[in-house]
């Protein structure tokens, strides 16, 4: 069998390139295959990647219809603050915000969060929430556990903390995820809770929990996570799930 080698192999008339016949088999060889949307032999895309891999119009068949699908991924570095404006819609009956290595310029601030209903502006809903936590110090002195009343909201606007004071040394930040539940659902509320693990600026870890129900029944199209003082930078990835 001889050897075919080119760089560029392209179709003779039309954008449609065929290797093989109905019923063949073709091997690659390769260790990869480089392209931005797959599809099936019936034109059905399976996925689409942007270059850069985050995926999207992934086919349901894919993704199962239950496990988390990323959406985005959003890279804080001296930020003010990090808002998604994008993304959030009827796709999805959950969505799930991953925080990785937050960490602030200011010490002792803390992560919070605030959403917009659809066509609104200003990261200002109203909320009612809950706040608690466990602590446990490295010396080993202190533990806890307490009920926070002064980070709570009864029919509050203000951005909701989701953590205690996370200290700004170079190996102190927090990490956790937040739930937001059929947030377009406009019959119901939309209800959140959040579990983020921070590392405390004296030498504290805190187990934060953060819950509550955003009092508007239109749409939650939008989300802002910011330090209640300075800049910060970190991860922020928002998966749907079916």
């Amino acid at each position: 069998m001889g050897t075919l080698r080119a760089k560029t192999i392209e179709p003779a008339t039309g954008s449609t390139l065929t290797l093989g016949a109905s019923g063949d088999t073709v091997t690659v060889s390769s260790d990869s295959i480089k392209t931005n949307t797959f599809k099936d032999a019936g034109g059905n895309t399976l996925f689409t990647s942007d270059g850069a891999g985050t995926l999207s119009s992934v086919n349901s068949g894919l993704a199962g219809g239950g496990g988390p699908v990323l959406i985005s991924t959003h890279t804080a570095s001296g930020a003010s603050s990090v808002d998604i404006t994008s993304g959030i819609d009827s796709t999805y009956d959950e969505y799930m915000f991953v925080f990785t290595d937050i960490g602030p310029a200011t010490d002792g601030a803390e992560f919070q969060f605030q959403v917009n209903a659809a066509t609104a502006s200003g990261f200002n809903e109203t909320m009612t929430t809950t706040f608690f936590r466990a602590i446990h110090d490295e010396a080993d002195s202190t533990t806890g556990l307490a009920y926070s009343a002064a980070k709570d909201q009864a029919q509050g606007t203000s951005y909701q903390s989701i953590t205690d004071n996370i200290g700004n040394g170079s190996d102190e930040s927090c990490a956790g995820i937040l739930h937001l539940f059929s947030p377009s659902n406009t019959t119901y509320v939309t209800h959140f809770y959040s579990r983020v693990n921070a590392y405390d600026g004296a030498d504290y870890t805190f187990d934060n929990y953060a819950a509550g129900y955003i009092n508007v029944t239109s749409a939650i199209d939008e989300i802002s996570f910011k330090m209640d003082s300075g800049n910060f930078d970190g991860v922020i990835q928002m998966y749907g799930i079916k």
